[in-house]
């Protein structure tokens, strides 16, 4: 009798098991349809790139004459030549005026954005939550109802049509400012600050040694989308230069495309020039990515 009960005994399962629920268990057609919604988002997303690569490749005849999602004759290297050539080398020109707007106002933007959310959430002072108010508000203010008022303000002071025109409106992110708010009251304890000021340091020392390197991973984040929001930035620009040579991308070759109807080979020079423009947008992800990953392999082993 007894060796009958140790063997039921030990055929049951464990009394944690028992009361443990199971979750809910995939069919096979559920994990299929949605690999193929999944594979339909992604096509969708990824076509207009595959039609630039291959547009970029063509001579001017075959962008007209040819089947636009495939290739003919290979003519990349010579729309290159003939894209850095142009105007003097205008694109090229183009392109270290973005890189400036974007990696420059990107990384000014950012810490800035940083020292603002550090303060309002690490700091009480009178007025904070309406200060915290208006950055909410200044989120929800799409940037092209803020053109004009930046238009007549800089042209008060006769800053228009100057590299700062452009440069200064791309460094205030209220959603940078907001992202950094919600980081640093998550991810920097109060007990750290109280320490560091014990060992006295002081408020801008406790920023830049301890706060910066605990919100990295929220920065680089902020830093990606600003640096995305400036680079495609076309509206300011266009509003507010009227110098060619201090035109980023997105203005330059606006105005190829506009000039196609008198001049039909600026068509495939503005589409390797598109092609190209992506180039300095994947590159950033691609060198950012592991910050990325580093904060969230952080954050997962935080008690």
């Amino acid at each position: 009798m007894s060796v009958l009960t140790d063997t039921a005994g030990s055929h049951a399962p464990p009394a944690a098991h028992r009361g443990r629920p199971r979750g809910p268990r995939e069919s096979r057609w559920s994990m299929i349809a949605a690999t193929g919604f999944l594979a339909l988002i992604a096509l969708y997303m990824l076509l207009p790139v595959y039609w630039l690569i291959v547009s970029a490749t063509k001579t001017q005849g075959d962008l007209v004459a040819t089947f636009g999602f495939w290739f003919s004759e290979w003519n990349l290297s010579e729309n290159l030549r003939q894209l850095v050539a142009q105007q003097d080398g205008i694109f090229l020109r183009w392109m270290l005026n973005s890189l400036l707007y974007a990696g420059a106002g990107a990384a000014v933007g950012t810490l800035l954005a940083a020292m603002a959310g550090y303060a309002l959430a690490k700091f009480a002072f009178r007025g904070r939550e309406f200060v915290f108010s208006v950055v909410l508000g200044g989120v929800l203010v799409p940037a092209t109802a803020l053109a004009l008022p930046l238009f007549l303000m800089f042209s008060e002071v006769g800053a228009t049509n100057t590299f700062w025109s452009v440069f200064l409106p791309s460094i205030v992110s209220p959603f940078g400012v907001y992202l950094s708010r919600i980081f640093a009251a998550a991810s920097v304890p109060d007990d750290v600050i109280e320490a560091a000021r014990i060992d006295g340091a002081g408020d801008f020392r406790t920023f830049f040694t301890i706060a910066l390197r605990l919100m990295s991973p929220a920065l680089v984040t902020i830093y990606l989308f600003q640096f995305v929001v400036i680079w495609n930035n076309f509206l300011l620009p266009l509003i507010m230069l009227q110098n060619e040579r201090l035109y980023p991308l997105t203005l330059g070759l606006s105005t190829w495309q506009s000039q196609i109807s008198r001049v039909p080979e600026l068509q495939v020079l503005t589409v390797t020039g598109s092609l190209v423009s992506v180039v300095p947008i994947v590159v950033t992800f691609l060198v950012l990515q592991r910050y990325w990953r580093a904060g969230l392999a952080a954050g997962a082993v935080k008690a």
